[in-house]
């Protein structure tokens, strides 16, 4: 319980002091540095605005961390292990449970949930209060070695942190999408143009929220190469360079098919989209994975 009343007050003190330093950036931009350049945006932006903005942009990541196991469970069909009744529900939870006693953390809850594609994810409020899980078609395409170095590689997004930092850059991406909206807004609703204003706004917001998804995935693919590197040194590299490979033949035979099946694509392990996509890939593409892990071996 004391664990995870100092993992909620570190997020809140997190947010604040993040929230604090926008404010200030604001006030010297618009204060000093932009009138220095000839650009003086003071008459028609106020610090209020910005707050309202970091309300919004932090208020909307933070529900969604704080409710993300929830959210995880309601989108798929899935159960809880927590007494293990088969081979393969023995190794899930086995596994878990010793890299949580390795890291010291509390366990995270372990599910299982139904999907032909072999696929896992993290995700919980604070590395003492997460959920890990598993694809049926995770358990029934690989051996016990891949399953481990995949639930190693969860672990590792757990106790990296990885879900506290991906909503502190959402939230942030989120404050200077609305803040801009409501900027653009705001000019044209003092020109008595108060629709004209809103549709750009609209516009303004679709295309940020586009741009900032790019910067989003960009950490995101960053943050599986260090999932990864935490697998290598809890199994080797061998284990996950050929679930990797697994997952690699799967999706290669899927797409041959036209059969391939996605419940959760946030959450997907494979990356290869190819070309302009890319940049909008959570995931890095698997065979600059397997080099890394190559490297890192």
């Amino acid at each position: 319980m004391l664990k995870n009343v100092k993992g909620i007050g570190l997020l809140l003190i997190s947010n604040l002091l993040i929230s604090i330093t926008l404010f200030v950036v604001f006030q010297v931009l618009a204060n000093f540095i932009l009138p220095a350049f000839g650009i003086d945006i003071r008459g028609s932006v106020n610090g209020y605005m910005m707050v309202y903005a970091m309300v919004l942009g932090f208020g909307g990541a933070f529900i969604s961390l704080a409710f993300s196991k929830q959210f995880a469970r309601a989108m798929l069909e899935c159960y809880q292990i927590t007494e293990p009744r088969t081979r393969q529900e023995e190794v899930v939870f086995r596994t878990v449970n010793e890299l949580a006693q390795r890291l010291r953390i509390t366990m995270p809850e372990v599910w299982v949930f139904q999907a032909p594609d072999p696929n896992a994810f993290a995700t919980g409020p604070t590395k003492n209060n997460a959920m890990v899980a598993v694809s049926t078609g995770l358990l029934e395409n690989m051996n016990e070695a891949e399953v481990r170095s995949v639930l190693a590689h969860e672990m590792g997004h757990v106790w990296n942190g990885d879900m506290f930092t991906m909503t502190v850059l959402a939230g942030l991406m989120n404050t200077f999408v609305y803040f801009i909206a409501m900027w653009i807004r705001r000019l044209f609703a003092e020109r008595d143009q108060e629709m004209l204003g809103f549709i750009a706004s609209i516009v303004v917001q679709i295309a940020l929220s586009i741009l900032a998804m790019i910067v989003i995935n960009w950490y995101s693919r960053r943050r599986e190469f260090e999932a990864d590197a935490f697998s290598a040194k809890a199994y080797g590299s061998s284990p996950m360079i050929s679930a990797l490979q697994s997952i690699s033949r799967f999706t290669e035979e899927a797409q041959a098919q036209n059969s391939f099946s996605d419940p959760l694509a946030t959450f997907k392990i494979s990356g290869d989209t190819g070309g302009f996509m890319q940049l909008f890939a959570s995931h890095p593409p698997i065979p600059e994975r397997i080099a890394a892990l190559q490297r890192f071996s």
